[in-house]
């Protein structure tokens, strides 16, 4: 979806001419094959592409846009030159680390697992259905500023979990729950934790969707290494293991900074870690790493899986990088890999 951003270069009898961006780094892969790289009229944009595109070939891919390739190749040599010793990944969940489609048809959120499962009833299902057709298109809407949308999340989010405490929700169906739903993390999911594990690179899931949930998803996965650090919002069980409410403070899609400014005493554990990669699907992603002590450099990436068209521009100007449609952690793992490159 969306248009491809076109950059004019110049031909050898000096006119103009217009490549897309995913040729243009093809190309620049493939001409750094060949020869040295000249310094040209446009040498230094031939060679700021190459350089992404040698370090990082799966920034070539044609579900990727990039607003600044100059800033990005600055963020990615800069925590490149930190190592991983100084850097930590912050993500969120649903969407992100999760698949938003497989073979056309939609994947699960967390709170869509318990919503779809048979510890829910049917009465129960429409009224949560109602909810989302009401407040999902307030959430994504880019015509609406965050001040406008964050209210009405917070009744969603409340009128949501109200239902589900009136399910009386038992504690030991939650293992089936999972197993039997349609959770599906990205492709390439296995080589992004276990990366992560190998390199003692902490990984922060900062998410709105239901914590024990979440857990399960990825403890049934096989990835839920002692890295992993997970924000959300939990359950609470009575003696007897049925829901009775849910602990803490709401997290919801746009309070994310609040959460992470009240969890500043992890990040001053981490107050090493001052290179950060944040991962995130929503306008309300962005503000997942404000608890992060004397942060040096951060880079964004964006997963842009709705509504592509209308949010493109927005997506461009907030995140360093921008995965349109994109169900792989692909880009990722190519990052990690050259950040974890001995220099």
């Amino acid at each position: 979806g969306g248009h491809i951003k076109r950059r004019t270069g110049a031909s050898a009898d000096g006119a103009g001419f217009v490549l897309p961006d995913v040729y243009f780094l093809h190309r620049c892969v493939k001409m750094h094959k060949k020869r040295p790289s000249s310094d040209g009229d446009s040498g230094s944009v031939k060679r700021a592409c190459k350089e992404i595109a040698v370090d990082v070939p799966e920034l070539a891919k044609s579900t990727v846009r990039i607003q600044d390739r100059k800033r990005v190749q600055e963020i990615l040599q800069s925590i490149h030159n930190g190592g991983p010793s100084k850097l930590q990944v912050i993500a969120d969940f649903d969407m992100t680390l999760t698949k938003f489609a497989h073979n056309g048809k939609r994947c699960p959120t967390c709170h869509n697992i318990m919503e779809n499962s048979t510890v829910i009833s049917e009465e129960c299902k429409k009224q949560l259905q109602g909810l989302l057709d009401k407040y999902y298109p307030i959430e994504i809407d880019p015509k609406r500023t965050i001040e406008e949308k964050t209210p009405e999340m917070v009744k969603w989010w409340n009128e949501a979990h109200d239902l589900l405490i009136s399910q009386k929700i038992q504690k030991d169906k939650l293992v089936l729950t999972v197993r039997e739903s349609d959770a599906r993390l990205r492709d390439g999911y296995r080589v992004f934790f276990d990366e992560l594990k190998k390199q003692s690179i902490p990984l922060l899931i900062f998410s709105a969707g239901i914590g024990d949930v979440l857990e399960e998803v990825i403890r049934q996965a096989g990835v839920f290494h002692p890295n992993v650090k997970v924000f959300s919002n939990y359950m609470d069980f009575d003696e007897s293991g049925i829901l009775q409410a849910f602990k803490g403070q709401l997290i919801h899609t746009y309070n994310k900074r609040e959460g992470a400014l009240l969890n500043s005493d992890h990040f001053q554990e981490l107050k090493n870690k001052r290179n950060i990669i944040l991962l995130g699907d929503s306008m309300g992603d962005l503000t997942m790493a404000d608890g992060v002590h004397s942060m040096e450099n951060i880079l964004k990436i964006g997963y842009l899986n709705d509504k592509v068209e209308e949010r493109e521009a927005q997506y461009m100007n907030a995140y360093d990088i921008v995965l349109e449609k994109d169900e792989t952690m692909d880009v990722v793992n190519g990052i990690l890999k050259y950040i974890t490159a001995k220099n």
